[in-house]
């Protein structure tokens, strides 16, 4: 790939100046899942253009820039079966996505968290299915929704944490089916998505970090060349793409993944802390040489 040639943005000026207008994301995180943007839905949506048809989210995982935009004209996709029923209920039939959780957080009541966690995550790898999913992801360890490359399983145990009420997670499920009521969503590929967008549509491209990939339940069959090689197609067809993909780690170093020359106009970096991923994987030890900056770059 060729080397990196995008002009940097001032990320400090352009937060002072969006301060306080523009995109407000959800009170509350709904699912939990790696590489979750809810702290960042906000400074991200803000860096989109003023003026654009549609929405597209292709790698649509915890959702959260999609309900920060929001609108009946959005529409999420993903590869990953019981993600996108979740998804697909909380568009449609919030009450049953509210009763998917109710049903298993009574089960933890009356079983107790850990064996009742164990039943489901064992009725969940034998037939995936996103009623199970739903729970599982509020109530694994850390939030770390991982598979197993083997098999597909999802093999993270059950957290200390209590699982939040169903009153609790009621009220999310209000807000966010408040967000994106009318949006369209459908298990597919990036690629087909990206093929699908038009002239002065926006694509918001959150593909797997390269520390995670392994983990993600295949990760879409995902390559960053292949990416770039659809997000160039994009651009010449008039559509605006924001890529978010790995940025600075550990002592401030880059990541070595370079960009193709002139393909992206701007470029900053998004302060993070460390991911979930990270803190599941350091069990316990210091974190303080893992923070993390990633990157967010503008074909526009």
């Amino acid at each position: 790939m060729a080397g990196r040639n995008i002009p940097k943005t001032d990320t400090a000026a352009v937060q002072s100046r969006i301060r306080g207008t523009g995109y407000t994301p959800p009170k509350r995180q709904l699912l939990k899942w790696i590489g979750n943007k809810q702290r960042f839905a906000g400074f991200i949506a803000n860096q989109f253009p003023e003026d654009f048809n549609r929405y597209i989210e292709p790698f649509l995982g915890s959702g959260a820039l999609l309900a920060t935009v929001g609108g009946a004209n959005a529409y999420g996709s993903d590869t990953f079966p019981p993600l996108m029923q979740i998804w697909r209920a909380l568009a449609s039939r919030p009450s049953e996505l509210k009763a998917w959780y109710a049903d298993r957080w009574r089960l933890a009541q009356r079983l107790g968290k850990e064996k009742a966690y164990a039943s489901l995550l064992a009725s969940y790898n034998t037939s995936p299915n996103g009623a199970d999913l739903v729970f599982l992801c509020r109530a694994c360890y850390g939030g770390v929704v991982r598979f197993r490359q083997r098999d597909g399983h999802m093999s993270t145990p059950c957290g200390s944490h209590s699982p939040i009420s169903p009153e609790s997670f009621a009220v999310r499920v209000d807000e966010w089916h408040r967000r994106v009521r009318g949006a369209h969503f459908s298990r597919r590929d990036y690629w087909a998505a990206m093929q699908a967008a038009q002239a002065r549509d926006l694509v918001y491209c959150d593909p797997p970090y390269s520390h995670s990939q392994a983990i993600l339940y295949g990760a879409q069959d995902f390559r960053i060349e292949d990416l770039m090689t659809c997000i160039a197609d994009c651009k010449e067809r008039g559509v605006f793409v924001a890529l978010s993909i790995d940025g600075k780690k550990k002592s401030g170093t880059l990541t070595s993944l370079a960009m193709p020359a002139g393909l992206f106009e701007r470029e900053l970096f998004v302060p993070s802390s460390p991911s979930m991923l990270k803190r599941f994987q350091m069990a316990g030890r210091s974190l303080e040489q893992e923070e993390v900056a990633d990157r967010l770059l503008l074909t526009y």
